[in-house]
């Protein structure tokens, strides 16, 4: 189960499940670019640090990330900010990437997946449904199942 995160002013548990696909698909992601992207998304933590990466991994065509991202930031905001650090300057650096894409500077696609990681909807529904009827403190272990 995700562990509840205590800001100043809220308490939440934000994870998300990302999906960054390559532009067109091409199948550029090798061991090396892999590890050049992973090392980006943690980049982009130290800059923001209510941010967390906590796993991450990637196929030959794109990333996954699992993150928890804070209410104060959408989740498209954090995409932006990792596609624009990862890509940036990475032609540089891993020249192969010219001849798959030349004629543009970007290496993602415009689109990605994202989905919600958390308590699953019967406990949510459980939870609900026994408002009021147990005192706070059995109400709290609804959510230790």
């Amino acid at each position: 189960m995700s562990q509840y995160i205590h800001d100043s002013h809220s308490v939440y548990c934000c994870d998300y499940h990302i999906v960054v696909c390559t532009k067109y698909r091409r199948e550029v992601i090798n061991k090396g670019l892999g590890t050049y992207l992973k090392n980006k998304a943690y980049e982009v933590t130290r800059f923001y640090p209510k941010l967390r990466i906590k796993e991450f991994s990637h196929d030959k065509d794109h990333v996954h990330m699992f993150t928890s991202i804070p209410p104060s930031m959408s989740v498209g905001s954090f995409i932006r900010l990792y596609k624009t650090n990862s890509s940036r300057n990475i032609k540089a650096q891993f020249v192969f990437l010219k001849q798959v894409y030349w004629g543009t500077d970007s290496l993602w696609s415009e689109g990605y997946f994202s989905s919600t990681v958390g308590i699953n909807e019967t406990i949510i529904r459980k939870y609900i449904q026994h408002q009021g009827m147990e005192d706070a403190g059995q109400t709290a272990t609804l959510f230790d199942e």
